[in-house]
């Protein structure tokens, strides 16, 4: 009776900094101001693996994207990726509007539309197969939670736009 079927994709970390390299992390917890701007709109956030963590754990050391694609990493993501796709075709398949997808640029794993991160060529390549098209937002890595930054009024704007082609 209450659903409104409009989700979210987010970028693990954009609700979890625990699971980011030691010493990189940019918010105590989440990004609040991100996941405010979610909340307020009734938009459901589901949270995407980690593929970094999953593959290393949690002390591990920064590695680039080149030093990431390598097949063992890219079959994790694809393996996780998988999992994602058929989770969307699920939602989609129920009538849920899905709003886009949130990434974190400069991330050798979830970058979407800088040098796009390993994660997410193989969630994006997948996606695309199965004729799913969303929206993409990337958090910049200047972002630090609670400062004054503009890139919060370009998430609201963003997910007003998305909210508007998805009606």
């Amino acid at each position: 009776m209450h659903r409104n079927k409009k989700i979210i994709y987010t970028a693990h970390c954009v609700l979890n900094q625990n699971s980011v390299i030691r010493d990189w992390e940019r918010a105590a917890g989440a990004f609040n101001d991100i996941v405010r701007v979610l909340l307020d709109n009734n938009i459901a956030i589901i949270q995407l693996p980690c593929p970094e963590f999953t593959f290393l754990g949690e002390d591990r050391p920064p590695k680039t994207k080149e030093e990431y694609d390598i097949p063992e990493f890219r079959n994790v993501c694809k393996e996780l990726a998988e999992k994602v796709v058929v989770q969307m075709k699920e939602y989609k398949n129920n009538g849920y509007q899905i709003i886009g997808i949130v990434g974190i640029h400069g991330s050798p794993s979830c970058d979407i539309l800088g040098d796009r991160g390993v994660f997410k060529e193989e969630l994006l390549a997948l996606m695309e197969k199965e004729n799913i098209i969303l929206n993409c937002f990337d958090i910049l890595d200047s972002y630090i939670e609670g400062e004054t930054n503009n890139l919060v009024d370009s998430f609201r704007t963003y997910i007003n736009t998305s909210l508007l082609e998805n009606i």
